[in-house]
């Protein structure tokens, strides 16, 4: 199911083909072969492009060369603190988007969801095809399908609430997901983890767009500095990829660390933000 209009969804599927071309090559790719290979003229391509993106195909190409992390630790790194205090944790408004979050009970976590109703459903976003999972209170979980395939990212997500009753329902999820990705309106979190795990995620949340952050900072942030190994288990255990953006921590030396969906969907993640955030 497309999360936007017919003419949108088109061009998510025409630029998400583009970023798997630039992302795969070795060297940059001239406008001229990336039209080739999308089947349309340069010109239309062009408009296309920069229409979703806001920035020409040669600049996107820069934000994803693999330095680019490097540069944003050196020029957009923000302190977690500073964040907090500038009111960008808890509820509101966080990482310019409207988030409204609330954290289910330890216990409900600790019982692997036990009696817990999760639906879920399946859509395109700007970096593949997406699944959503959600609870009466929102959003509890997403994972991107495009380089593990459907069958292993829906089996990753629903394993982390084993005992819970799953029921394939996209239309309940429709609402927050098209709030997500089209950036208005507001989106409804649910998180569910261990205490430990929604701390760090509450701290992920305080990263704006277009900025980044360190496991070690992290770990600074919810008074644990040297907790910095299992802060970076809980970013890679984080079920509400994008939206919780734990593809904004990276590593001290500026390199991206991992990502459980695959670096090249950080990579292209990380490249779409700082594009947006300069058009």
């Amino acid at each position: 199911m497309n999360v936007q209009t017919t003419e949108e969804g088109y061009h998510y599927g025409v630029i998400r083909r583009a970023i798997e071309l630039i992302d795969a090559g070795d060297s940059a790719l001239s406008l001229e072969d990336l039209a080739a290979q999308m089947g349309m003229s340069p010109a239309h391509f062009q408009r296309t492009f920069s229409k979703w993106v806001g920035v020409s195909p040669k600049r996107y190409q820069q934000y994803l060369a693999l330095d680019h992390a490097k540069t944003l630790l050196r020029e957009r790194f923000t302190t977690l603190e500073a964040a907090h205090h500038a009111g960008l944790s808890g509820s509101g408004r966080l990482h310019d988007l409207f988030l409204r979050w609330e954290a289910m009970s330890p216990g409900t976590y600790a019982s692997g969801g036990e009696g817990l109703q999760i639906s879920y459903g399946w859509f395109d976003s700007p970096f593949g095809e997406v699944l959503v999972m959600g609870t009466e209170r929102g959003i509890c979980g997403m994972g991107f399908a495009d380089q593990m395939g459907r069958e292993v990212c829906f089996d990753d997500l629903a394993g982390r609430w084993p005992k819970a009753r799953f029921t394939e329902a996209p239309d309940a999820l429709r609402a927050d997901v098209e709030a997500a990705f089209a950036q208005k309106g507001e989106t409804r979190l649910a998180l569910i983890g261990a205490p430990f795990q929604i701390k760090v995620w509450e701290a992920l949340l305080s990263v704006p767009t277009g900025q980044v952050t360190t496991y070690s900072e992290i770990a600074q942030s919810i008074g644990n500095p040297r907790a910095v190994r299992a802060v970076g288990t809980a970013v890679g255990r984080n079920p509400i990829s994008y939206l919780i953006p734990c593809h904004r921590a990276l590593r001290k030396s500026g390199g991206l660390g991992g990502y459980h969906w695959g670096l090249p969907v950080k990579r292209a993640i990380l490249a779409w933000e700082a594009a947006r955030r300069e058009a």
